[in-house]
C-alpha cells in the first residue's frame, strides 16, 4: 500500500539551532498517526513543513505523491490543518467564520451553505452557530478551529495539539470527534504532549524529542522496548517536593529512573513489588508523605522515560 504521507530525512535549522534532525516516517491511508513529545520537541515545526508553511533546510516530504517543496498547491488541496493557535475572527459568528474560510477554499454558493451546515453538525455547534466567537469557551473555539480544517473535505488532516488549554469536557468532545472522523475514513496526523491522548487515539506513535524521532511503532511494539520493567508511581501531598524525592530515590538499587511529574514521582524499575518497601522506607526517613501508590504496566510514558531519562511533561 502506498502511504499518503512520506517524510524523508527532514531537517530544519534556524541558524545554529536544529529544530528537526533528519526525521523519517510514513503515514498510511486511514490511520491515526501521533507525534508524541514535550513542548519544544519539534512537533509544530514538522507540521509546518508538511503543510507547506515552512521550507525544510534539507530532506523532503510527499503528500499523496506530491512534493511539499515542489508541488505545494497540490499538497494544499489534499490536506486540512488544525493549528495550535486559534485562527478565527472574534467579532464574527461560527457560521460567518466557516463561510469566510470556505470562500478561501474556493467553495461558494449552495455548496458552501451545505458544507458549512455539515461541519457545524460535525463539531456539535449547530445550535450556537450564530453567536460571536468572542462569547465562546476555549473548547468551543477549538471545535470551530477543527471545523475550518474540515471544510474542503481533506484526505489528510494535520492536528497540532488541538486540546491544549481547554477544559476536560471539551477535550473529551474533541477526542471523540477525532475518532469519528477517522471512522469515517479520514487519515489524521495528530501531535500531542499528552501520553494518554496518544494511547487512546493512535494506530501508531512516533516519539519525538529535541527534534529527533527516537522511537516509532504500534503501542505494543513501543512498550516492548521497556521489556519487563514496571512503573511505580508515588502520589504525594500538595506540600511535598517531587523533585527532591526523585533525586533522593535514584541511589536505591532497582531504581532505573525517578521522574517528578506534577505531584507524582514515576519510577521505572525491573520489579515494582520488590522496590516498594525500600521506597517507603526512604520517604519515611525524609519525612515525606506519600498520599497513595500505584503500579502500572509499561506504557508510552514508561517508554519515554526509558529512552530519554526524563518525564514527558517537564
Amino acid at each position: 500500500m502506498t502511504p499518503i504521507l512520506e517524510v524523508r530525512d527532514l531537517v530544519k535549522k534556524y541558524g545554529e539551532l536544529m529544530a528537526v534532525k533528519g526525521i523519517s516516517f510514513e503515514v498510511q491511508q486511514g490511520e491515526i498517526f501521533s507525534l508524541l513529545g514535550p513542548n519544544g520537541a519539534g512537533k509544530t515545526t514538522t507540521i509546518s513543513i508538511l503543510s507547506t508553511l515552512l521550507s525544510p533546510t534539507t530532506g523532503e516530504a510527499f503528500v499523496g505523491g506530491f512534493s511539499v517543496t515542489k508541488k505545494p498547491m497540490e499538497v494544499k488541496r489534499i490536506i486540512g490543518v488544525v493549528p495550535q493557535e486559534i485562527a478565527l475572527y472574534n467579532e464574527l459568528s461560527a457560521l460567518e467564520n466557516l463561510k469566510f474560510w470556505g470562500q478561501m477554499y474556493n467553495i461558494s454558493g449552495k455548496k458552501l451553505e451545505l458544507r458549512v451546515a455539515e461541519v457545524l453538525e460535525q463539531i456539535g455547534l449547530k445550535d450556537r452557530a450564530k453567536e460571536k466567537i468572542k462569547t465562546y469557551s476555549g473548547g468551543m473555539k477549538r471545535r470551530v478551529n477543527i471545523g475550518v480544517g474540515l471544510l474542503h473535505k481533506p484526505k489528510l488532516l494535520f492536528m497540532d495539539e488541538p486540546t491544549v488549554g481547554i477544559d476536560p469536557q471539551s477535550r473529551r468532545a474533541i477526542l471523540d470527534s477525532v475518532k469519528e472522523l477517522n471512522d469515517a475514513g479520514m487519515t489524521i496526523l495528530y501531535t500531542t504532549h499528552y501520553m494518554e491522548e496518544a494511547e487512546e487515539l493512535s494506530d501508531r506513535v512516533g516519539i519525538i524529542d529535541y527534534g529527533e524521532l527516537i522511537a516509532l511503532g504500534t503501542q505494543p511494539e513501543l512498550t516492548a522496548k521497556v521489556g519487563e520493567m514496571d512503573t511505580l508511581v508515588l502520589h504525594l501531598g500538595e506540600n511535598e517536593d517531587p523533585k527532591n524525592l526523585a533525586n533522593a530515590l535514584m541511589d536505591l538499587p532497582g531504581v532505573l529512573q525517578a521522574n517528578p511529574v506534577d505531584h507524582e514521582v514515576a519510577i521505572v524499575t525491573p520489579s515494582a513489588d520488590e522496590l516498594l518497601a525500600p521506597v517507603v522506607s526512604r520517604t519515611n526517613e525524609l519525612g515525606i508523605h506519600i498520599y497513595s501508590v500505584d503500579m502500572r504496566e509499561p506504557n508510552l510514558e514508561a517508554v519515554f522515560l526509558h529512552l530519554t531519562g526524563r518525564a514527558l511533561r517537564d
